[in-house]
């Protein structure tokens, strides 16, 4: 039987039993829900005996109050629990000692999507930091990776680290949140009290959900473009669209399944792709497609591009390769339009300095292969697969499931 980490603490005894008389917190966000559909917040302080004191949220808020990308949240009293609401996204991105001092333990219960530039993981791993240095307990109420095992991408290169990479993990990386807190307390020699709850009859191989189980488990954004199972999937390689002037779908109902453009000529850039690398394209449906923002990049113009499709029977789990995928794709770009802007420089998750694509990457050597007019397919090929098979030992201690 199926059962999140949230579901266990609320039903289990023994745990219960360690929680109650402490003063609790939760970091979590609209995807913190039961699988009895209450959100996390709510079913604990419905439980007899806990008392929970705070609770903080991460970027786009604990009820998901931020809409767009990269909107602060403000601290607030919970209008029904009396009970201060801490942001993670806003005045700070760790929390303050007074932040610490409200509580004893801390419960993380949040959704994560499996590519290493979802700040929550970031978050997690400055909670932890923190968390370390002010003598506090946390425990990790886990729940699935839906993008699954698989793992994609080179690690992020020294020197790289920012609020989108905080440590050398490819950008696909295959881990549960709960996975990830025993990496970064091992790797990031934290001396923090960590308990992982762990989940009961999660397989992370199975289909048809491979990582997300579908027919346990309802879909809840956990963050307001991270429409479905699909995006999850997709995310890997469309979050590096973040960082050019092509739009990645946001002001669509398909963001960031959705790639492109005005005034693109898709049919001669798939065919550039097929040329190069057709082993890249493979595992899901390409379909090429127009589509208007309603807002941010190319809001109100009609884009050419293309729609990733991941949700049928064509849909190859261990094949499918969004990373080269859409590093191929921008390549192909860059080859048939040789002054086309690709790469947009502006403020990127609070890095003035350094080029948005270069953070999102973890280096620059995606952009300089792209860029690049004598580098092939192979190139790209040598780095990803030499790191990922060194990720695929790095991780293979800390899996649960």
């Amino acid at each position: 039987m199926f059962c999140l980490g949230i579901d266990r603490v609320l039903k289990e005894d023994s745990l219960l039993k360690k929680l109650k008389g402490r003063h609790l917190s939760l970091l979590g966000h609209p995807a913190s829900m039961t699988s009895d559909f209450r959100h996390s917040l709510d079913a604990l302080m419905q439980t007899d005996g806990l008392q929970v004191t705070s609770a903080f949220g991460p970027q786009h808020g604990m009820r998901g109050e931020k809409q767009d990308n990269m909107m602060e949240s403000e601290d607030y009293v919970d209008p029904q629990y009396n009970i201060p609401i801490f942001s993670l996204y806003g005045e700070v991105r760790r929390p303050t000692a007074a932040m610490m001092k409200t509580f004893d333990v801390l419960l993380v219960d949040m959704q994560d999507v499996g590519t290493r530039i979802y700040t929550f993981l970031t978050t997690l791993l400055y909670i932890l930091e923190e968390s370390s240095r002010h003598g506090k307990e946390v425990w990790i109420l886990d729940r699935p990776n839906p993008a699954g095992r698989p793992i994609e991408g080179s690690l992020l290169q020294s020197g790289w680290e920012s609020f989108v990479g905080a440590s050398r993990w490819p950008m696909r990386h295959g881990l549960t949140l709960g996975e990830a807190a025993l990496w970064f307390k091992k790797n990031h020699s934290l001396d923090v009290a960590l308990e992982i709850i762990s989940m009961t009859g999660y397989d992370p191989t199975a289909s048809p959900g491979f990582g997300w189980p579908s027919e346990d488990l309802s879909w809840v954004n956990p963050s307001p473009n991270a429409a479905n199972l699909s995006m999850a999937r997709c995310f890997p390689g469309t979050v590096l669209i973040e960082g050019t002037q092509l739009s990645e779908g946001r002001g669509t109902t398909r963001p960031l399944e959705t790639v492109g453009a005005p005034d693109l000529n898709v049919l001669a850039i798939l065919t550039e792709m097929q040329r190069m690398a057709p082993e890249w394209m493979s595992g899901c449906l390409l379909r090429p497609c127009s589509f208007l923002p309603t807002f941010q990049k190319h809001s109100g113009k009609i884009c050419a591009g293309l729609q990733i499709h991941v949700d049928n029977k064509n849909y190859q789990h261990e094949i499918f390769k969004p990373y080269r995928l859409i590093g191929l794709w921008l390549k192909a770009l860059r080859n048939i339009y040789p002054d086309y802007q690709i790469f947009r420089d502006f403020h990127y998750e609070y890095e003035k300095s350094r080029l948005a694509f270069d953070l999102i990457n973890g280096g620059p050597f995606l952009r300089e292969w792209i860029d690049d007019r004598s580098a092939v397919a192979g190139d790209l090929e040598s780095r990803c697969a030499t790191d990922e098979k060194a990720w695929l030992i790095q991780r293979k201690e800390f899996l649960l499931y």
